[in-house]
């Protein structure tokens, strides 16, 4: 897939010459001229490349890198300069940005010092299991606030629903803090029966139970001074509610079967998909328990109010199923994208990772398609499809390319209107095109507004 990069210049000379010589080197280009469109574009998508000039019409180079940072963390950025804005130059290039040129500069040295640091970026990221985790609005707040309080000993209860992330929130906490040489132990509390919770959380001793044949320490113990994350916390049961009650007010636990008490050195951070506050109401959940963990909550946001993730997401994704299903140069097609971020992503990250498995593993050619993404989607497209004419080309149930593309648009342009509560304005916006375009488009594919 082509790396996307997004050209900042007023210049009505040289901003299309660079514009058509990035396109002939095999970048996707977005060239726009001011502050205000690079923001509405950093609002729809997330660039591989920024290249800027520093004085623009409404701004400077200093506005937008600090967007940059605010919002999308790790994204290259190169600014182009006159000879007179040199010391600002190097001032951005201080502040985060990655290089600067002088103007005139040479466009191969451009082209190849813009591949040289897309590479290096590409390369840091797939070294990075965070590189993906704060790159929209919602989830940059969250982990600036995870970075806060990283440092600070109290409980952390995270919330969201299922496939959200979660798990990645904690371990980032973790690794923030001053416990990231420390071990990381993670427990589902659903997925473990009663009776094995207290073995598996605070160990055993020999012949405390039978088939107890030697002493077993538990994830309290073996976590020492690190993080310990209880998952699904909403599904323990009150017995063992009490217990980790007892550990977090004393900080100390006991194995079963022994005659003294252990201390508890580790934090804790929980997560559930549950709503405790409504569980302590009708009785599943202990109150003083729930208050205990009431200290730091925080939510983790779903994929859905996280578009600007989806694409470095599924990318990212995309090259860890490749590598292990050697499928090599398989990649994610324009339209492919485009139907996954129009999508409501139920199951979230979890979701969307399995469904990019799934079409690297299955799809026929190197370019994923919406098909391929979307199996089962295609089936309700091709009833559609059916019903509405009656037959297909080829005489049988199987539709057309044209007819599949017709579908994957009508489903985005409904879900663009969605998204914007109908306001049309707002939906070409997001769709790229003018609003007499849209009118057109939805008169072709039969989408009456209400």
């Amino acid at each position: 897939m082509a790396d996307f990069v997004l050209l900042v210049e007023d210049d009505p000379v040289l901003g299309p010459s660079l514009e058509q010589r990035l396109v002939l080197e095999g970048f996707a280009v977005r060239h726009v001229t001011s502050l205000a469109a690079a923001r509405t574009v950093l609002r729809k998508g997330f660039p591989d490349f920024v290249l800027s000039d520093i004085r623009l019409p409404d701004g400077s180079g200093a506005d937008l890198l600090g967007d940059l940072s605010e919002r999308l963390g790790s994204v290259p950025v190169m600014f182009m300069t006159a000879y007179g804005d040199l010391d600002q130059a190097v001032d951005l290039v201080r502040r985060g940005a990655r290089d600067y040129l002088s103007k005139p500069f040479d466009l191969d040295a451009l082209v190849e010092r813009m591949r040289e640091i897309i590479a290096v970026t590409v390369e840091a990221q797939a070294h990075d299991g965070f590189a993906t985790f704060g790159l929209s609005p919602s989830t940059q707040q969250l982990r600036s606030t995870l970075d806060r309080v990283a440092g600070i000993d109290l409980p952390v209860l995270l919330f969201g629903e299922t496939g959200t992330g979660k798990e990645m929130a904690a371990r980032y906490l973790h690794a923030a803090g001053d416990r990231a040489d420390q071990p990381f132990e993670a427990i589902n509390c659903g997925q473990v029966s009663v009776e094995l919770a207290d073995s598996v959380l605070f160990g055993h001793e020999r012949g405390a139970f039978t088939g107890a044949l030697e002493r077993r320490p538990g994830i309290m113990e073996t976590v020492g001074g690190g993080t310990l994350l209880l998952d699904e916390i909403g599904e323990t049961s009150p017995d063992l509610q009490l217990k980790l009650l007892r550990v977090l007010q004393e900080r100390r636990f006991r194995r079963l079967g022994a005659s003294s008490d252990q201390d508890f050195g580790g934090r804790v951070v929980c997560a559930t998909n549950r709503d405790l506050e409504e569980a302590v109401g009708d009785g599943s959940f202990r109150e003083d328990l729930w208050y205990r963990l009431n200290v730091v909550t925080l939510r983790v946001p779903s994929l859905r109010d996280r578009v600007e993730e989806i694409t470095p997401l599924a990318e990212s994704f995309l090259r860890e199923a490749a590598d292990r299903l050697g499928r090599a140069g398989t990649s994610l097609g324009k339209a492919a994208l485009d139907a996954a971020r129009g999508y409501d992503w139920p199951g979230n990250i979890r979701e969307l990772r399995n469904r990019i498995e799934r079409a690297v593993a299955l799809c026929d050619g190197l370019e994923i398609g919406p098909v391929d993404l979307f199996p089962d989607r295609s089936q309700v497209a091709q009833t559609s499809v059916a019903s509405s004419t009656g037959s297909t080309a080829s005489g049988n149930s199987f539709p057309t390319l044209s007819a599949v593309r017709d579908e994957a648009e009508r489903h985005h342009i409904l879900a663009a209107i969605d998204r914007a509560d109908g306001r049309m304005a707002d939906v070409a916006d997001m769709l790229g095109v003018s609003r007499s375009t849209l009118w057109e488009k939805m008169r072709k594919l039969s989408i009456e507004r209400d």
